[in-house]
């Protein structure tokens, strides 16, 4: 059955929250396990249909899996075989291409359905192909599957012609037992990508340099079963912050890493809110309208592009004007247009949102269209006076385990109720059961 939330706004959220699991590192370590040909136990994973949707693919591959109540999952790669790639799922979520570079570091052969997601822009594969094909592997795509095959692996020098995450993760994963030593030179160096090389070493490889832009692989015979915690997911936190800032709330954020958090409180001090750091904590208190920033994402350490969207929400309730300059996703204003019918006044130039700060919002029917419009939507929601109702948070539940539970602790009145729109897509049946 479809749902939605009902939000009923204007109430500061107060109290402690905690950060679960990271989606991006979740999503890239769950295909790794394949490498290790072994057991993995893999915690703090996130119970969101990202990662539903993975383990139900390694099953399908001939994986064993369980995946208990606290969001740890035991994964038995020994079965998995070479598929054809025709896997229905590996269509709902961009994180399928991951498969690719595990399974041809496994089997020298790999085919996956080329991969779906939230539609925010071109995200192109051509850096995947590049990579992977410097390996020695013969990459192309057929049939609407994403197809490598190589004799033997080599290692060899990559450059990446811009920065990009999921490239950088999957030359990783291939080159983990290739021949020799991988360099890929213009690495990303997000967390979750120093998070996937971690877990890699873990499983007995020899990855140096995640987090700088030059990390070296150099190709082990063998990997083993491992035991490995997810780190606390950066996005999520920093939707709590915002969310926090928005309501004019007093919330600690618990369950972080406060460096990886450095991009958003620069600028939600300089917009005037107070936030305190402790070791593995955040605590954003705001008590008066915010002051106007300019923001411009940019890959890790700057500004994330998946908090852009609730950010620009807290902004349109700032003094004065700002503007967000998106320049990773050329579709990343897809909120605009739902936060606008609640009164904000924004106007988009090409990848240029300016945003003039009015009073207040105004809850009304919203439609979340991508995940982090999702995740905006909500702020947008808890900050209006009035009733805001969102639906289509399918997307919403691919990156956030019940976040609604999360807010009513923190004060927030907002309920999931069924939705009575007609289904337009098939619901996930998992079982992973001991």
């Amino acid at each position: 059955m479809k749902e939605k939330f009902v939000i009923r706004g204007g109430k500061a959220l107060r109290g402690s929250v905690s950060v679960g699991g990271a989606k991006n590192a979740a999503v890239a370590i769950l295909p790794a396990t394949i490498l290790a040909e072994d057991v993995c136990t893999i915690e703090n994973l996130p119970r969101i249909d990202d990662v539903l949707i993975l383990l139900n693919i390694l099953q399908q591959m001939g994986a064993k899996v369980s995946l208990d109540e606290e969001g740890t999952a035991t994964i038995d790669t020994t079965g998995v075989r070479r598929t054809d790639g025709k896997i229905n799922l590996a269509k709902r979520l961009r994180a399928s291409y991951y498969f690719v570079g595990a399974l041809l570091g496994r089997f020298s052969d790999a085919a996956i359905y080329l991969p779906g997601g939230c539609a925010i822009g071109r995200r192109p594969i051509d850096l995947h192909i590049k990579g992977l094909s410097a390996l020695g592997a013969n990459v192309h795509i057929e049939n609407g599957l994403l197809m490598a095959k190589a004799e033997e692996l080599v290692g060899k020098d990559v450059y990446l012609d811009q920065v990009s995450v999921g490239a950088t993760i999957n030359i990783m994963l291939a080159a983990a037992k290739a021949q020799g030593t991988t360099t890929i030179v213009n690495a990303a160096k997000e967390p979750h990508v120093v998070d996937v090389a971690n877990f890699l070493n873990c499983m007995g490889a020899k990855v140096k340099g995640a987090g700088t832009d030059i990390i070296k692989v150099r190709g082990v015979e063998k990997l083993h079963g491992c035991s490995y915690s997810v780190i606390p997911d950066q996005i999520e936190a920093g939707t709590l912050m915002i969310a926090a800032a928005a309501t004019r709330g007093d919330v600690t954020v618990q369950n972080v890493i406060p460096t990886h958090m450095d991009a958003l409180t620069a600028k939600l001090l300089e917009m005037g809110v107070e936030v305190e750091e402790g070791d593995d904590s955040l605590r954003v208190r705001c008590t008066k309208r915010p002051r106007r920033v300019s923001i411009k994402t940019l890959p890790y350490p700057g500004f994330p592009t998946d908090l852009q969207q609730p950010a620009t929400v807290l902004l349109s309730t700032a003094e004065g004007t700002s503007v967000i300059v998106e320049n990773i996703f050329e579709s990343r204003f897809k909120h605009i247009d739902e936060i606008r019918r609640m009164g904000a006044n924004v106007t988009i130039d090409d990848r240029v949102a300016v945003v003039e700060g009015v009073e207040k919002l105004t809850g009304a029917p919203v439609r979340a269209s991508d995940l982090r419009a999702g995740a905006a939507l909500i702020v947008a929601g808890l900050m209006a006076d009035g009733v805001t109702e969102i639906t289509n948070i399918k997307y919403i539940d691919r990156g956030y385990d019940h976040i609604e539970k999360k807010l009513i602790a923190l004060g927030a009145d907002i309920s999931r109720v069924p939705d009575e729109e007609p289904e337009d897509d098939e619901e996930l049946h998992f079982d992973f059961s001991k």
